[in-house]
């Protein structure tokens, strides 16, 4: 299975990063959709489309107003954005707010059923889970016969968390690591991760690898999370990049 990855940015852009978005091309499923949306756009090989949104923090869904552009041209059967009511409620209202963007949305609305497993369009199955975060958040595993993998966003990492038992096993964890330990304080009062419990939480739950987004903007230099540490708890660790594509599964 192929993953793109096309925003690995906590909060805002950087020179090097966008917000929030991942792509499995051949499944026609897009995972959040931060400013890096745009770039769905040339990797779309459906005539489907399901963006599944972990909630509706700004850096997560700010790519949906992008919708026109990206969909320019395509003949889509169907686009469907997938996530709480609350949250889908507040991108009608809010995000897509006369006053803000005053064109309807290219897409449907899909409210989850959080905790319940659905099957995708292409095949293959996803079950969302509850993720602590101020606001609420949701993760995802996805699960098809020849791999697997889990989306975990925005929550603080603990290897005693409830989602550690519901991503067990999976092929490739992608998991948010916006903090490096020594700011441990600052990610705890702002619902985030840091390296050390995030390696934790792959170790626990027995993962084939850990690829580590959601990257805090003002982190400089080539190892904004201090990769040595994850890697001394769990060797399969990597830190993601915009423009990435990984290889999962058998």
């Amino acid at each position: 299975m192929k993953l793109l990855v096309f925003g690995t940015a906590g909060y805002h852009p950087n020179e090097t990063r966008d917000t929030a978005c991942l792509m499995l091309p051949e499944q026609g499923i897009v995972l959040d959709a931060g400013s890096g949306m745009f770039r769905v756009r040339g990797e779309i090989v459906t005539s489907t489309l399901d963006i599944f949104l972990s909630h509706a923090h700004l850096d997560h869904i700010v790519g949906l107003t992008y919708l026109l552009d990206v969909l320019h041209g395509r003949e889509m059967s169907r686009v469907t954005v997938h996530g709480e009511q609350e949250k889908l409620d507040a991108v009608r209202d809010h995000l897509f707010s006369k006053h803000l963007f005053p064109v309807d949305p290219p897409f449907e609305s899909a409210p989850l059923m959080v905790g319940a497993a659905q099957p995708l369009a292409h095949g293959g199955q996803i079950r969302s889970f509850w993720l602590p975060h101020p606001g609420g958040s949701v993760g995802y595993r996805l699960d098809w016969d020849d791999c697997s993998m889990a989306y975990v966003t925005d929550t603080t990492a603990s290897a005693d968390a409830d989602y550690v038992d519901v991503i067990r096993g999976v092929d490739l964890l992608v998991h948010e690591c916006n903090f490096t330990d020594e700011l441990q304080d600052q990610a705890v009062l702002t619902g985030h991760s840091h390296t050390t419990p995030v390696a934790e939480v792959a170790a626990k739950a027995e993962v084939g690898q850990l690829l580590m987004v959601h990257i805090n903007p003002l982190a400089t230099g080539d190892d904004p999370v201090h990769l040595g540490k994850a890697r001394r708890i769990f060797s399969q660790t990597s830190v993601a990049h915009d423009g990435q594509v990984i290889e999962f599964g058998n």
